[in-house]
């Protein structure tokens, strides 16, 4: 993973983006507008982090082993609120 911080474009960027070895994402993306010699133009400033493809696998299947822990236990706990209603 590589976090290259705060970023500026004058094209906005998309959420993610996968090219052939890595996907990039951006976050905070803000437009923002920049004066030089009284001309204003548009910029996006964002948050970018660029990972590998298997880091960024690696970190999906993280989250999704945790939604899966996190739903179990949300089920049991209706179970057992369901068993103390009957």
């Amino acid at each position: 993973m590589t976090d290259y911080g705060l970023v500026r474009s004058t094209i906005k960027p998309d959420p993610k983006t996968i090219d052939e070895y890595s996907v990039w994402v951006n976050t905070d993306i803000t437009e923002i507008q920049i004066e030089i010699e009284d001309e204003t133009h548009t910029e996006y400033e964002f948050h970018q982090i660029r990972y590998s493809k298997n880091e960024y696998i690696e970190m999906i299947d993280d989250k999704n082993s945790d939604l899966e822990s996190q739903l179990t236990d949300t089920q049991l706990a209706l179970c057992e609120v369901y068993e103390l209603m009957i």
